[in-house]
């Protein structure tokens, strides 16, 4: 594509060069860059982009993008050089282009909120793949198309560049329907930005990712996650939820579906016909002004609300209660709530878990229908928040029956500093726990003091499928892992 076509939309502050030049491709990561490539140069937390330059050029870039305050005429290279108002918004918009905005092509589903997302956006995409729809789906474990793993993701919502090829792709391959978990950094990154919504969703809003180089305060985390329902025609959101349920009247001009346990919605789920377990949750609620009774395998009031915001979101697309029942009834989400089978009949939980909220949602549901003890076993990230250490440490004191310490992802840190700084949040409540940092020695652990009836949970790790430590990533899966200990437990006895 010519790159004055490319240009279509961008704010443009300067110019020099000769716009009228053949661009085969473009990122803003100078290593991806290949012959007739664009580079956009953008300044991340500690890099200036324009530093990278001379190696896109040397990988095959012929034209440059920079930041608005760049002197292009201070710039000695031979190529067309633009700047812009914004160049992460810069990036989303030209890649839209590239690939002939492909959001246009499809009905585009976008969920936010603190919790929930991944959860939500496999339920709907199961909901809708049973009423017959061909589902793209690009989120924190990976893009599918329908049943099909296109690739493994590592954030929550990937950069826009990638969000484009990707929608492209689902073009290409007749999709109808596509979902996006969108993050709120994804928002304030302008990541979306030129997409075309058609739906967007919000599951609910807590505490997280206040720190300097996220958001400075809960109203701008809020409001980057407000600016994904402004994009879209029709808005779903969880009237349960004190802040959420104010966009009512933030957005009155949206088609507004709501969904809720509590209070009054569309989508409310009969408070006196709930039952939870340990492996399901059964709830009643209106599909096509009908009362219909849900069953979804995985455990948790919180599993509710997903499951709610989830039919009200895919109820935009004209279902019926059989799709919602058969999608749901069997639907398993990788590291979400997710119970491992295992040769001692003991109930072991692996959850994404790894905030002071989801760690406290988690142990809370557990704690609902739990018959015998708690032990969660666990630990936190490095090279993260520090601040946050002992209040989980509170948290799972104060849940939890007994709480194992065992290494996340450590990263460059001291894992047992690590640990230690979560112990002192433990200490006050008063419970038993053991520090052990080796993930699978405390696992091990976990399950060597655990009877039936009693439940582990293994927050942090969730979908990962790997542990860091000083910039390696170490395969590790921890369904793997547990049926090992457990088959060396069991030829242990014999």
């Amino acid at each position: 594509m010519k790159l004055k076509n490319l240009l279509k939309n961008v704010d443009i502050v300067d110019e020099k060069g000769d716009l009228d030049i053949e661009i085969t491709n473009l990122h803003s990561d100078s290593r991806k860059i290949k012959q007739g490539g664009l580079f956009v140069a953008i300044n991340g937390f500690s890099k200036n982009g324009i530093e990278f330059i001379p190696s896109a050029i040397e990988n095959g870039a012929i034209a440059v993008i920079v930041e608005p305050d760049v002197n292009i005429n201070s710039l000695d290279y031979s190529i067309p050089i633009i700047s812009v108002k914004n160049t992460r918004k810069a990036l989303a918009i030209l890649s839209c282009n590239f690939y002939d905005n492909p959001s246009k092509k499809l009905k585009l589903i976008g969920v936010t909120g603190t919790k929930g997302k991944t959860t939500s956006t496999f339920m709907i995409k199961s909901i809708l793949e049973n009423a017959g729809h061909k589902v793209g789906l690009i989120g924190s474990i990976a893009v599918y198309i329908n049943d099909e793993k296109i690739e493994d993701t590592d954030r929550t919502t990937p950069e826009s560049i990638e969000i484009q090829k990707h929608l492209a792709n689902m073009v290409e391959k007749n999709v109808d329907i596509a979902i996006i978990e969108v993050s709120s950094q994804a928002m304030k990154l302008d990541r979306v930005a030129g997409c075309e919504f058609d739906t967007a969703l919000f599951t609910n809003l807590s505490e997280d990712h206040i720190s300097k180089n996220e958001h400075p305060n809960m109203e701008d985390y809020f409001n980057c996650k407000l600016s994904l329902l402004k994009l879209a025609k029709t808005i779903v959101i969880n009237n349960d939820d004190e802040k959420v349920k104010t966009i009512s009247s933030i957005l009155p001009e949206k088609n507004i579906l709501t969904f809720s346990i509590d209070n009054d919605s569309k989508f409310k789920a009969n408070p006196d016909k709930i039952t939870i377990t340990d492996s399901c949750i059964n709830f009643e609620v209106p599909i096509n002004g009908k009362p219909e009774q849900i069953e979804a395998a995985i455990p948790g009031k919180f599993s509710i609300y997903n499951a709610l915001g989830a039919i009200a979101t895919a109820s935009v697309f004209n279902i019926t209660a059989n799709n919602v029942k058969s999608a749901l009834k069997d639907l398993r989400v990788l590291g979400r709530s997710e119970l491992v089978p295992n040769k001692l009949g003991l109930t072991i939980m692996i959850d994404y878990a790894h905030t002071p909220s989801s760690l406290e949602s988690i142990l809370t549901a557990v704690k609902s229908y739990a018959k015998g003890k708690i032990i969660c076993a666990w630990g936190v990230g490095g090279d993260r928040d520090k601040a946050k250490r002992p209040v989980m440490g509170e948290i799972s004191g104060r849940l939890a029956d007994f709480t194992v310490l065992m290494s996340d992802q450590v990263r460059t840190e001291d894992p047992l500093q690590i640990l230690k700084d979560i112990e002192k949040g433990i200490i006050p409540t008063g419970k038993p726990y053991k520090i052990i940092v080796d993930r699978t020695e405390g696992i091990r652990y976990a399950i060597s003091i655990a009877k039936k009836g009693d439940i582990i949970v293994i927050p942090g790790l969730g979908h990962d499928l790997y542990l860091e430590k000083d910039g390696i990533k170490h395969p590790y899966n921890e369904r793997v892992v547990i049926s090992q200990i457990i088959d060396e437990m069991l030829e242990s006895r014999k």
